[in-house]
Order: structure tokens, then C-alpha cells, then sequence
């Protein structure tokens, strides 16, 4: 019987372009989960350098691993930072529907 080896799979290793970045972020966002937004954050900063963005953003890079992991709970101040610090920021567009809430 053959040994299987296993490792985890760390989403940050395959983040190599900004259109893998955007689309990685994109699909967070669709899908409007807070804690799956910031852990995606998280894996973006990580691909980048999160010594990097913690210098950027002013934050400490532990409480930036720590607020951008799946059980983080970032304050949106934070969030922001942190798009910021890659270089991204964030647009608003009407839903799918097309109309606001009158």
C-alpha cells in the first residue's frame, strides 16, 4: 500500500496576476459574506507580502493575520487599509435589478 502524502492548500500560492487578484475578490464580494471577504483579503495580502501591507496600512502584521483570517472580525477602517494598501478600491453598482431602495 502506497503512502499519501497531503499539505494544505493556501489560496495565496496561486494568486500570481491582478486579474487572479480581482477575480478572487469579485467572487467574495458576490457572494456577501463578511468572514469570507476578510479571510479573502487575508490571502491576497498574504500573496503580496503582509510585512509589506502591514507597513502600508500602519497595522501590526500579526493583528493583520489575526483580523484577516476566517475567524477575524476586521473593522471596516481596517478593510479599507487594507484595499488601499494593494492598491485596489472599492465601486458601487446598482444589483442586479438595476434599482436602489426608494
Amino acid at each position: 500500500m502506497k503512502r499519501i502524502t497531503t499539505s494544505l492548500w493556501d489560496a495565496s500560492d496561486h494568486l500570481e496576476t491582478e486579474e487572479d487578484i480581482i477575480a478572487y475578490l469579485e467572487a467574495a464580494l458576490e457572494e456577501g459574506d463578511s468572514a469570507l471577504i476578510s479571510a479573502v483579503l487575508g490571502d491576497i495580502a498574504k500573496a503580496k507580502g503582509m510585512t509589506q501591507i502591514s507597513k502600508q496600512t500602519g497595522l501590526g502584521r500579526e493583528s493583520l493575520y489575526k483580523a484577516l483570517s476566517e475567524n477575524g472580525n476586521p473593522e471596516f477602517a481596517t478593510i479599507l487599509k487594507v484595499i488601499k494598501a494593494l492598491g485596489l478600491q472599492l465601486h458601487v453598482v446598482p444589483q442586479d435589478n438595476g434599482r436602489l431602495l426608494s
